[in-house]
């Protein structure tokens, strides 16, 4: 391992220790299950996954969040988060995160609390530090702590690290909640979060490994990872299969994005098509 990778590891534990009992606010990707095996690794029982359901958690990333927790022996405590009833969130006007991250970090103290667990901790790392997040700013007004980011941890580090464990999450793509599928304005709402899960999934049946189906009223936008753009053109069988996958979700209109995945391609100034209507 290369010595300063394995000096910012180093630090990271001995920060975990020092806490002596910690929540790890868990999602099940790169960066959270990384912290949680790193946690689990140093303080044993004393580290538990605290996990938020809700309508905006894709039900495929809380089935690989179970099942990456149990495989490292670690116990996951599930609490229903109510996002949707803050309208701050629902409104979606450029701090949805914020409003996401509050309700979380209100819910997991009081679980936090309840469960003599101690420090509450979640997966931000120092790539995000430059990024448009407002839910840092809600763990800060918390004191929620970000070892990674105190560690120097980067995305690239994890990914690494984690290969180096063996843990199958090294590769996992990028993910986020399904609420990133909205551009800034667009109203959430628990049906329309239904529309977008049901499309992803159909997607996802179709063999494609990084997806969104980004929502823009009446249509919705099918991002596609690059290396599976190809495929995608050459297949008449798969170009039929994804637009299926976005009717059988309730979307009207279907079209395939040609630059490909992109994150935060939902807030670049897009038109947005009928959206009172999503149908």
């Amino acid at each position: 391992m290369d010595e300063g990778l394995a000096h910012k590891l180093a630090r990271l534990r001995t920060q975990l220790r020092a806490m002596e009992r910690v929540i790890v606010a868990y999602s099940g990707g790169v960066d959270s299950a990384f912290l949680l095996k790193v946690a689990v690794d140093e303080l044993g029982a004393r580290a538990i996954a605290l996990t938020a359901i809700s309508d905006s958690l894709a039900p495929w990333e809380l089935d690989e969040a179970r099942a990456f927790a149990q495989g490292i022996g670690a116990h996951m405590h599930e609490v229903r988060t109510y996002e949707m009833a803050r309208p701050g969130y629902r409104a979606n006007t450029g701090d949805r995160c914020y409003h996401c991250k509050a309700e979380l970090f209100d819910v997991a103290a009081i679980e936090a609390a309840a469960l003599g667990q101690g420090v509450l901790c979640y997966g931000a790392i120092p790539d995000d530090l430059g990024d448009h997040r407002p839910g840092m700013r809600a763990a800060d007004e918390r004191a929620v702590r970000a070892p990674l980011i105190d560690a120097g941890l980067t995305k690239a580090d994890i990914r690494a690290l984690s290969k180096a464990m063996g843990l199958s999450t090294w590769d996992k793509p990028a993910g986020a909640c399904l609420s990133s599928r909205f551009p800034d304005g667009t109203e959430v709402t628990s049906e329309r979060l239904g529309m977008v899960a049901a499309c992803e999934q159909g997607l996802r049946a179709l063999g494609l490994r990084q997806v969104r189906a980004r929502f823009h009223g009446a249509l919705v936008r099918v991002e596609i990872a690059p290396d599976e753009l190809a495929q995608v053109f050459a297949d008449e069988a798969l170009r039929q299969g994804i637009t299926a996958a976005g009717k059988a979700a309730g979307f009207r209109f279907v079209s395939v994005d040609l630059e490909g995945y992109r994150t935060g391609s939902a807030n670049t100034g897009l038109v947005q098509i009928n959206p009172a209507r999503p149908r």
